[in-house]
Order: structure tokens, then C-alpha cells, then sequence
């Protein structure tokens, strides 16, 4: 089958590779669609953590936002799991230890992550390998496009659930890109009054074409009900800190490069809390929920989908004009050039 690997720093090909036997208690998926995100950008680069760490290594078979249909089932899986539309978990637990028995697979210190961590390979693919566990069924009302925007979803669903929002109150996204505009479409759905802060008005045009009229490219008035610092600017942690209302919650779910420092004490004087948010893990239904139906439709977030030929321009940062300025590229790996 085909695949995409890169092979070091900026290198990267296509290839043609084994196909996937399905183990035990796993499927095999034929992907209909992927998407590309910063962490698939930062390995193409070398920039991703994980390759100076140990727990990645080159080459590496990225694309952890995914959907498709499950071809072949391994021994011990439900063979109604064959023909059913799908997406997946990314974080692929031990199984074994406490965090797993306690749902928190995602923090497993063994974990794999699909096309992330310890070489398991993602769904830049014609096929995938997923463990049946870490399956999400899509409805029919949930196309390929939507589906392979269930993992990001997620990551999204679960910064807005920790925010503890109530209708008509005030919410802050620090960070419009794809999290940031999905955190922005849940938050919404659910009567939020939701304001963005991006970088330049440039950043908040497709923002406000979504219909998101509080744009900031300065910090703006406070304080607001919960902030959400989806950015990788190393500052935005401590300004979300000052901008949230005392005793309400901030929620960190971007990543800077560079260390980002937060006073803990404007933390302890304000009573806030404080959340971290990994991983889509535990948002997924919730997510498939919310596209199916039609309480939030992100298919306007994705510009276009290309081949797997085409992937490796796009990881580089190259797009058409004709794309325009939605931030998400899909790859449909049935496509050919």
C-alpha cells in the first residue's frame, strides 16, 4: 500500500509498504481522510519533541486525525465492527497500569500514540491499524470530512468542558487556529459569548467569517468567565491568568516552544484553576454527538483535501491562493496526483 514517511528533517516520500495484518483484538482501516495538524509540522521540521526525547525516531508514518471504514477485524473483535464507518483514539494505553484502570490511558507512561510515539504508524496510509477499544463509530450524518475532525474535535470539547461554562456567560480564546475555532463553534453552540485574540486582523478574518464578531488583536477588556490559551505564544499563559475572572478556571491547551512562565501567585490570590488538556481522550463521543447533530458543523474549517503526494508541501508550509485562509488541509489517501 501506499504511505507517507518522512525520513529526517524536511525529507519525506511516499512509499509503498506491507499493508497492516490486523493482531488480536485490532481492525484494519481503509482511511478515507486524515488530517494535518502542528505536531505532523513539527516532525517534518524536527522541531517535535518527541524526536529529542527518544520516544519518536525517524522515519516516521504521521496522521492522528483520522476517518474511515474497517475492512478487516483481527481474532477476538466483533465482526460487526466490518463496513462500519470510524475514527479513532490517538492514545493507545498500556492496559495495565493504574492510569489505565482509571480511564487515563492517555497518560499511560507506556503509551503509543497514533502516528505520534514509539512508532506506531498513522493514517497518512491507505490503512490503518487501530486496537477495536480505541474505536468511535460515525454515523452516517458524519461524512469523511467531519470525521477526520472528531480527534481535534475532542481536544476542543474537552478545553470548553473544563472551562465550566454556563449559557451567556463570557468566554476568551487565546489562539485562532484549528483548536482554538472548534473550542469557539462548541462554546458557541452551547450560549457562550465567545471573543477571540489572535496576532493580526489578518488572523481573525476567517474567525469573523465564521460569524465570531468579538475579534482582539490586543488584550481586551476583563475579565471573562474562562480563558482558553490555545496559542503557542509563550506569554499567553500568564495573560490568560490576568484576564480570567477570580475564582473561574483557564484552561492550557497550546504549546509554546519555549518555556511559558505563569506567576503562581496572581493564581493563588485569584483562586483560579488551572487546567491542562491532553489528547481528545474522553471527547470523542461528545464530539461525534455534537456533528451529527448539527449543533456544530467545522467542515468550513478545512481548506482542502489533497493526496499524500501533495503532503509533503503542505507539512512544509506551502499553500495555493486559491485555499484561502481556513487553517486545516485534509489528505485523502486514495487520491492520486
Amino acid at each position: 500500500m501506499r504511505a507517507f514517511v518522512i525520513t529526517g528533517p524536511g525529507r519525506a516520500e511516499v512509499q509503498e509498504v506491507e499493508p497492516p495484518a490486523p493482531l488480536e483484538g485490532e481492525v484494519v482501516v481503509e482511511v478515507e481522510r486524515a488530517g494535518v495538524c502542528g505536531t505532523d509540522m513539527e516532525f517534518y521540521s524536527g522541531a517535535m519533541t518527541y524526536l529529542h526525547t527518544g520516544e519518536a525516531r525517524y522515519p516516521v508514518r504521521i496522521g492522528h486525525e483520522w476517518a474511515g471504514i474497517v475492512r478487516e477485524v483481527g481474532d477476538g473483535v466483533d465482526p460487526a465492527w466490518l463496513g462500519r464507518r470510524v475514527t479513532g483514539d490517538t492514545m493507545l494505553g498500556c492496559g495495565r497500569c493504574a492510569r489505565c484502570g482509571a480511564g487515563r490511558q492517555h497518560l499511560c507512561a507506556d503509551r503509543y500514540e497514533i502516528g505520534i510515539r514509539h512508532g506506531r504508524p498513522g493514517a497518512l496510509a491507505e490503512r490503518l491499524p487501530v486496537p477495536a477499544w480505541a474505536l468511535q463509530p460515525l454515523p452516517d450524518t458524519v461524512d469523511p470530512t467531519l470525521g477526520a475532525l472528531v480527534e481535534p474535535g475532542g481536544n476542543a470539547l474537552r478545553a470548553v468542558r473544563a472551562g465550566a461554562l454556563e449559557p451567556g456567560e463570557r468566554l476568551l480564546v487565546i489562539g485562532p487556529g484549528t483548536i482554538g475555532l472548534l473550542a469557539a463553534l462548541i462554546a458557541a453552540a452551547q450560549g457562550v459569548e465567545v471573543h477571540l485574540l489572535g496576532l493580526t486582523e489578518h488572523s481573525l478574518d476567517f474567525a469573523r467569517s465564521l460569524g465570531f464578531p468579538h475579534t482582539w488583536t490586543a488584550p481586551p477588556p476583563g475579565p471573562f468567565d474562562a480563558v482558553i490559551d490555545a496559542s503557542n505564544g509563550p506569554g499567553s499563559p500568564a495573560l490568560a491568568v490576568e484576564l480570567v475572572e477570580p475564582g473561574r478556571h483557564v484552561v492550557f491547551i497550546g504549546l509554546s516552544a519555549d518555556p511559558s512562565p505563569a506567576d503562581t501567585r496572581r493564581l493563588v490570590l485569584k483562586d483560579v484553576t488551572a487546567v491542562g488538556v491532553l489528547s481528545a481522550s474522553g471527547g470523542l463521543a461528545g464530539t461525534t454527538e455534537l456533528y451529527a447533530s448539527g449543533q456544530v458543523d467545522p467542515r468550513p474549517l478545512v481548506a482542502a483535501t489533497v493526496s499524500l503526494d501533495e503532503a509533503a508541501m503542505v507539512l512544509a508550509g506551502k499553500r495555493r491562493p486559491e485555499w484561502g485562509t481556513a487553517p486545516k488541509i485534509h489528505i485523502d489517501p486514495r487520491l492520486r496526483r
